[in-house]
């Protein structure tokens, strides 16, 4: 076991991951080319997988928890939360992909390929990012911010740019995203103004409007 393997893996980071200045404060004496080396050997070996520049996380035999993919989307782009088909599928709503994890930022739009799968987040514009946002405990002491559904519905047809109430209706949620009508009814309506509000879109708007009268929501 390479010496940067063995020290990190005593530290036990929840999911094998760790950045670079977890690197840092183990070899506080190297310099920053002896700490790279180390580190590049460690991935040769396979050892440890490299995410992005300055994140990796441990291979298979060295982590004592599996990395949580949504988990692994937090520290791959901040900020930024777990949405649309990503998190209909984690509230039930929609079948589970398991192509991709699919977020959201008020950021640029990234894409990372990385050992651990595809990680894919579209640019949102949002006055307040986590509006409609919860933080899910999605494993032992790790965390996520995950889309409520009604924000994880905003933010698909906020990029859907042709998607509009008149024009689709629910058709849009049931047929292109295959959501049950009885589900729809079931959706919670308590963070609509503060969603809107930050989204400021006049179309998602009028859309997640209709929805709510479509379903015949009260109150």
């Amino acid at each position: 076991m390479q010496k940067v393997t063995e020290k990190v893996f005593k530290l036990t980071p929840p999911g094998g991951l760790f950045d670079e200045t977890v690197i840092h404060n183990l070899f506080p004496d190297s310099s920053d080319g002896a700490r790279a080396l180390m580190v590049h050997r460690a991935c040769q070996a396979g050892e440890i997988l490299r995410l992005k520049p300055g994140i990796f996380v441990l291979g298979p035999p060295y982590r004592k928890s599996e990395p949580h993919p949504f988990v692994v989307a937090g520290v791959l782009h901040s900020p930024s939360h777990i949405s649309l088909e990503s998190a209909l599928a984690y509230h039930g709503l929609i079948p589970e992909a398991v192509y991709q994890v699919s977020g959201v930022t008020a950021g640029r739009s990234r894409e990372f390929s990385t050992p651990l799968g595809v990680f894919s987040f579209r640019r949102v514009p949002a006055q307040a990012p986590r509006a409609g946002v919860e933080a899910v405990a999605v494993a032992r002491n790790a965390w996520a911010f995950i889309a409520a559904p009604l924000r994880a519905i905003a933010d698909a047809v906020y990029l859907r740019k042709e998607i509009t109430w008149n024009r689709n209706g629910l058709g849009y949620l049931t047929e292109s995203l295959r959501i049950e009508e009885d589900d729809l009814r079931s959706l919670s309506f308590e963070a609509l103004d503060e969603i809107l509000d930050s989204i400021r879109s006049r179309r998602v708007r009028a859309y997640i409007e209709g929805l709510k009268g479509a379903v015949n929501h009260v109150g």
